[in-house]
This record gives structure tokens, sequence and C-alpha cells, in this order.
């Protein structure tokens, strides 16, 4: 008998199935498509939008023409501001993610061994999360202004001497506007990490206890790996926040003293609404995003090495 007589027919697959299927995607699809259309029409027609408007000279008032590619010139060449808002960028969130992801981790862990006011701690560290960002840089100002705000008296009171110029200093706004952010930004990584501490299985930290783990050695090989989905989604998230960063540095110094607090967000306004180079502007944007792209792809290639997902 030959191999073929032997093979037996699929059973074929219910006629009342195949229906219900297509109605599950046409479901799917009419949930996804007012999304879908809003994110076409606000997202990818303006980046389009953008980068072609990049490619022009275009003053709000006069004629355009286009340049191709000499905006992007002019900025790595001709425009120094530029250089010095890349650089403080950088120098924002060298400083800035770390201290975050520090701080709401670290409040996180004490928060899951503090029974008594645990609900309402979260609350106030999640407040500041809440305000408006432009709200809270002002009351930070007023704390910064020297020989009068609260931080000076403290420092006069505790240790007898004046403080600095912190917002006048060169060498001290930068800092001041990386504190006044970590303040204001961590309670939104603080309640994830929470939630994915809460999600471990009390077993892992029994079966430490029982092995004799240290504190330390139980954050490092159970805590971190268990939690380490929820740790890369907050740090891709803070990443591509803290290089948006504008408002902070708009209220509390305007870029200054000189530029020694220019961002890259700060000088696109500045082109873009000051200036009203809108085409220069854009080109400015287009940077922006590219820097952007290249590390959330950088963060997903290196997920792979330490994120452990569960099977």
């Amino acid at each position: 008998m030959s191999s073929q007589s032997l093979t037996l027919p699929r059973a074929a697959e219910p006629a009342s199935r195949r229906p219900r299927r297509r109605g599950d995607a046409r479901a799917a699809l009419a949930f996804l498509l007012p999304n879908g259309i809003g994110f076409v029409v606000f997202t990818v027609a303006p980046a389009i939008a953008c980068f072609a408007l990049s490619l022009y000279s275009w003053p709000l008032i006069g004629t355009s023409h286009f340049v191709g590619l000499g905006n992007y010139q002019t900025l790595f060449t001709k425009d120094p501001t530029f250089r010095a808002a890349i650089g403080n960028t950088f120098y924002f969130v060298a400083a800035y993610v770390p201290l975050n992801l520090l701080v709401s981790l670290g409040l996180a862990v004490w928060l899951r061994g503090y029974s008594r006011g645990r609900r309402i701690l979260r609350v106030i560290f999640f407040i500041p999360v809440l305000t408006p960002l432009v709200g809270d840089s002002v009351v930070w100002s007023l704390l910064y202004t020297n020989r009068n705000g609260l931080i000076d008296s403290v420092i006069h009171a505790v240790l007898g001497v004046q403080g600095p110029e912190w917002l006048s200093a060169p060498q001290w706004a930068m800092p001041c506007i990386i504190i006044m952010s970590v303040w204001q930004g961590f309670g939104y990584n603080m309640l994830l990490f929470t939630a994915g501490i809460h999600a471990v299985p009390e077993m892992y930290y029994d079966a430490a206890r029982v092995d004799g783990a240290s504190k330390w050695r139980t954050f490092r090989s159970v805590t971190v790996p268990l939690i380490s989905p929820s740790l890369y989604f907050g740090i891709v998230m803070t990443v591509i926040s803290s290089f948006q960063v504008f408002a902070q540095a708009y209220v509390l110094t305007n870029g200054g003293p000189g530029t020694s607090s220019t961002t890259i967000v700060l000088w696109l306004f500045e082109k873009g609404f000051n200036d009203y180079a809108l085409g220069y502007a854009s080109a400015i944007a287009w940077v922006l995003f590219v820097i952007v792209i290249i590390f959330t792809f950088v963060q997903l290639r290196l997920q792979r090495r330490w994120v452990h997902y569960e099977v």
C-alpha cells in the first residue's frame, strides 16, 4: 500500500467558525480605526510635513525658498547655541534618568516593607506628577531665590553660610533644573515599580530568606530580575521625556545664564516662536526625533540581555 493512501485528510474547519473569525476581525478593526486615524492625522502627517518644512527657509512672514539640507548644515556648523543645547540636554539626561530611577525604585522598595500609611505616602509622592509643570517651576524659582528663598534660609540657619547664586551661576543652573525635575517626576516611576514589586510572588522572597540571603542580595537577585519589564518601560519613557525637557529651563532660567541651561526643545522654541524661523525649527525637531529614535532602538536591543519576561 502506498504512503499516499495512508495519509488521512485534515478535518475541515467548521463553517460556523470562519464567519465568527471574520466578525472578530471586523470588530477589532472597528475599535482600532479611530485611534489609527488619529495617529495618522495628528502624528504621522505632521511629522512628514515637519520634515518637508525643514528643507525650506520658511519665515512666518515673507517668501519661503527651498534650501535642501541647508538648515541641518547650519545647525551643526554655524550654530554654537545648538551645539551647546545638545550638550546641555545630554547632561540633563545623563543626570536626571539615573537619579529619577534611583529615587523612585528606592521608595518603591521601601514602601513594600512599610505598612502604616503606605497608601497616603503613595498619594503624597505622586502629587507633583499631577500638578502643572509650569506651576512647579514657578514655586521652585521662589525656593531658589537668593537670600530670601527657603533653600538659602535653611543653609544659612544650619551651616551659617550663604548659598550660591543658584539660577544665576552657570555651574549651578542645570543642577537646579535637574533637582527640580527629579522631585516633579519620580512619582510616576515609583507607582510603576511599586505595581511590579507587588506582582512578585511572595514565595520567591520566602525562598531567599530560607537560603539566608541578605536584603541587598534579595533585591539584586529576586526583585530586580522579576520587575525588569517594569524597569525597562520606566527607563524608556524616562529617557524619551528627559530629552524633551523644556518648561523647567524656560521658567527657571530661560536658558541662561548665557547658554548654560539651553536645551534642544528650548532652542527649538526660540527659533520657531521668537525668530519665526519655522524651517530651521523643524530641522531642530527632526534632529531631536532622530536622537530619541536611536536611543530607543539601542534600549530595545539591550533589553534582550537583562529583561526577563514570564513564559
